[in-house]
């Protein structure tokens, strides 16, 4: 009896790479790890939705004592200002999280662009491109921030832009390996003998192949911009009008927060930070592995390597050779085995 799908003088059908992926990507997002990340995430933009419905305070509304300690009126307490800090965290949240994701998209566009054209084309186009990726790598990126941060001025919308354009290096130089190996495939060059034009192979048989890989390389660029964000609102680049976490941290550190005790009035925002940055960094690496399975091969090689005891000398020793099982006639008629 046939297959099912198949008939009597047909072949199984083989899955197509794009449909290889997609169960890829949809095993990574039911891995422990994906799950708690995406919950993270989730409860960040349910918060982030609700929170005018979450304090009953506005955020410039001064409804305690300076630096009031955390109590049951004021969860998280009260900032030099006498403004209730969760109030602060939640609309910080909102702001912050839509630098992320504003400033990921732009990396994640950026880089798409320029990896597929640079794989795709090959030759001059190559060349020039991945050129222009060496020297915007070759920069440290948090460097070049602060400098045009602060030639720009501080304003949120020069810090999106800023961390946006400069953040794309990475999914470029992926994109454009995986384009490069997409381009010499079978089904591409049958397109391609059959006249289609160039906009169409990438659009209808290129650019669906990278969702996934893109997928992975934007959640794990959010992480990096709201980190990128925070480093900049806290060096003061940032518009001191507009509440986000990292400006809620510059603020309460540059007011003596620390010094003077009232360590709620930074902490809840620094952990806000990190557990976002978190719940992305799962996801995303959830995905990665999924799509390549070496790099989990790596991690647990060097996860058993670096538990090794110290001084251990079980890789020095030679392993003593297992003597071979006799397979001569004599002991297969008598049954003698070894």
């Amino acid at each position: 009896m046939a297959a099912p799908g198949t008939t009597l003088f047909s072949l199984p059908r083989r899955r197509r790479p794009r449909d290889r992926r997609r169960g890829a990507f949809a095993t990574a997002l039911r891995q422990p790890s994906a799950i708690i990340g995406l919950a993270i995430i989730a409860i960040f933009l349910l918060i982030s939705i609700f929170a005018p419905l979450l304090t009953p305070y506005s955020g410039g509304e001064v409804s305690c004592a300076v630096f009031e300690a955390p109590s049951a009126a004021h969860w998280f307490g009260c900032d030099d200002g006498g403004v209730d800090v969760l109030t602060l965290v939640l609309e910080g949240g909102r702001v912050s999280m839509w630098v992320g994701f504003t400033a990921a998209a732009i990396a994640i566009v950026i880089g798409s662009a320029v990896g597929i054209l640079s794989g795709y084309f090959g030759g001059w186009v190559d060349t020039v491109l991945m050129r222009i990726t060496d020297y915007f790598l070759v920069i440290p990126q948090i460097v070049l921030m602060i400098v045009i941060a602060a030639v720009w001025g501080p304003s949120l919308n020069h810090v999106i832009i800023v961390i946006g354009v400069l953040m794309w290096t990475g999914t470029a130089r992926i994109v454009r390996s995986q384009v490069k190996s997409l381009r010499e495939r079978v089904y591409v060059k049958r397109v391609e003998a059959l006249g289609g034009s160039h906009l169409r192979i990438i659009m209808r048989h290129i650019l669906p192949q990278l969702g996934p890989l893109l997928a992975a390389s934007g959640v794990l660029a959010i992480t990096v911009a709201i980190f990128n964000e925070t480093a900049l609102a806290f060096l003061g680049l940032s518009d001191p009008n507009t509440v986000t976490w990292g400006v809620i941290m510059e603020r309460a550190f540059s007011r003596a927060a620390i010094s003077t005790g009232a360590w709620w009035a930074i902490v809840p925002a620094g952990v806000a930070v990190a557990l976002l940055i978190l719940g992305c960094y799962l996801v995303g690496r959830a995905i990665e592995d999924a799509l390549n399975p070496r790099l989990k091969i790596s991690h647990l090689a060097l996860r058993t390597w670096a538990i090794r005891p110290l001084g251990s000398t079980e890789d020095a020793k030679p392993r003593a050779k297992t003597p071979r099982a006799s397979t001569s006639a004599t002991d297969t008629t008598n049954g003698a085995g070894v």
